[in-house]
């Protein structure tokens, strides 16, 4: 089985100004200064970009800038939208792609989710593409149906070789921003599903390798249990990644988790 480098993402949404995510970016790489054996990185809103690049890069900190979405298009009469060229632009190494509230708020559909995806695999960025169910459809038992939908429409024509660039997450939709969190061993289930589908539509090698990160309410008192589970390889964090302390606390434990699997 491939070693497969922890993974952790915060997601600041629309939050922070440029002060307080200048003040959040220089407090994260500070924390996370010596931390070998995890990519970081964090997702400011687009306004602060060259902001936070500017931190990190002062900084000589390696974790990794990302944006929260990107549109599919290089160019053209696109009001509004930014191009993968344009955050490459910026010093964007990877990108967020399918977020639940990019489907159920603002109403992306699978179709054009898998375009950004194809878009941002075939920039040179690292494509973190976000999956899950609705309270409902959990309830209904329809959650593997629905995830394996996401992915497999979400990654249709897309070649193996771009693979080696993504990242899943697993996001509930039930347990982000409510508190409510997936247990471990139900986290573990759709992870271990989510790998399989992997194999089946490429192979197995290719499964083993790409990394599958949990979020929903992830905290620092839940993170070392969650990351603990042989197929979850880190988090996309989303109200903790505002709290710097927390932040630097669940990026720890996912090292300290990678650390223990075989």
């Amino acid at each position: 089985m491939a070693t497969r480098k922890p993974f952790v993402g915060g997601n600041w949404k629309m939050n922070t100004n440029r002060t307080t995510g200048s003040d959040l970016a220089r407090a994260v790489s500070d924390g996370l200064i010596n931390a070998d054996g995890l990519d970081a990185a964090v997702f400011p809103p687009y306004p602060y970009l060259l902001t936070i690049r500017s931190i990190l890069r002062d900084r000589g900190s390696s974790i990794r800038l990302g944006a929260q979405d990107a549109y599919h298009q290089g160019d053209g009469a696109f009001t509004g939208e930014v191009s993968l060229a344009m955050l490459k632009d910026c010093g964007v190494q990877c990108v967020l792609v399918g977020h639940s509230e990019r489907r159920h708020v603002i109403g992306e559909k699978d179709e054009l989710i898998n375009k950004k995806l194809r878009a941002a695999l075939e920039a040179g960025i690292e494509g973190v593409l976000c999956v899950g169910e609705t309270l409902s459809e959990r309830e209904a038992g329809h959650q593997e149906i629905v995830n394996a939908r996401q992915v497999r429409t979400a990654l249709a024509e897309i070649p193996a070789p771009l693979i080696e660039r993504l990242i899943v997450a697993y996001e509930p939709v039930w347990a982000i921003g409510t508190g409510k969190t997936a247990t471990p061993q139900d986290a573990q289930e759709m992870h271990a599903a989510i790998r399989a589908l992997l194999a089946r539509l490429y192979s197995q090698d290719i499964a083993d390798r790409v990394r599958i990160i949990y979020g929903g309410s992830v905290k620092a008192d839940n993170a070392a249990e969650l990351f603990g589970q042989p197929d979850i390889d880190g988090g996309l964090i989303g109200g903790a990644s505002l709290k710097s302390a927390d932040f630097v606390t669940i990026a720890k434990a996912a090292i300290e988790a990678s650390a223990g699997k075989p």
